[in-house]
């Protein structure tokens, strides 16, 4: 039998760097419809359930089919507030009322291009590999940390002080350097023990989850919206389909 797994979309309100960015309109429809949507139509989850401190926010999440059983305590919903206090809190939440999961997955609002497929594809992955803890969306990282340097007053130190024989890291061409991969915020997913028993949203064993194209693209600044905006008008990307009307409004949201 699968296990029973739910999905945790986190919009919390009051971003700073891209106002409003989990509700701004891209193609018509508030951001976390995508991500809300992408996690209904994979079939995977039991329940979708949005997790936020905004009662506006909640309302939206309720129009295109996620569950918000309450809003996010105000002292879990800061930026600098730990993933594992919020999931803590809605595990127990879902627990009290007696709808207990076995998965919890984390599908950010702010990687608006990761799709049903993609989830699904992570899903097959993680049942896959049952000794695992989690899994983790990652991919190649760009700026390679080989290349970077921490500053002490006035001289710098390299951040990874290795070599390629005697060619130091930061004076190698990037295809000599090991292959290193970020983690992007598209997908998580997670054996809800793991949240619940450590201080951890992914413990030890993690498996990598690469993401393919612009699936892990990330909107935290400026700039990101806007390269956002051309990948869509361009046809660059796909987003997942939505099977509704606009949110009212949702046109002006952000702007």
């Amino acid at each position: 039998m699968s296990p029973k797994a739910v999905a945790l979309i986190p919009a919390r309100a009051g971003s700073k760097r891209v106002a409003n960015k989990n509700i701004r309109s891209l193609a018509g429809h508030p951001m976390m419809a995508y991500s809300i949507r992408a996690a209904i139509d994979s079939g995977v989850f039991a329940s979708v359930i949005c997790t936020t401190d905004s009662e506006e926010y909640a309302d939206i999440a309720r129009y295109y089919g996620a569950e918000v059983p309450a809003l996010r305590p105000t002292d879990m919903s800061g930026d600098k507030s730990a993933d594992i206090e919020w999931i803590r809190w809605i595990l127990d939440l879902l627990d009290q009322r007696g709808d207990a999961f076995d998965v919890f997955s984390i599908l950010r609002p702010t990687s608006p291009f990761r799709r049903a497929e993609t989830v699904r594809r992570a899903w097959g992955k993680f049942l896959a590999n049952p000794l695992a803890d989690s899994l983790r969306a990652v991919e190649k990282c760009r700026q390679h940390p080989g290349k970077m340097w921490v500053i002490r007053g006035d001289r710098m130190l390299p951040l990874m002080p290795f070599s390629n024989g005697t060619t130091p890291w930061h004076s190698s061409q990037y295809a000599a350097l090991p292959e290193i991969y970020a983690q992007d915020a598209s997908l998580e997913i997670a054996w809800s023990r793991v949240a619940r028993d450590g201080d951890s949203i992914a413990g030890e064993a993690i498996i990598p989850f690469v993401s393919e194209g612009l699936d892990g693209f990330d909107i935290n600044q400026p700039e990101d919206w806007l390269l956002a905006e051309q990948y869509v008008t361009s046809g660059a990307v796909t987003l997942q389909s939505i099977d509704r009307a606009p949110y009212p409004g949702s046109s002006q949201q952000g702007a």
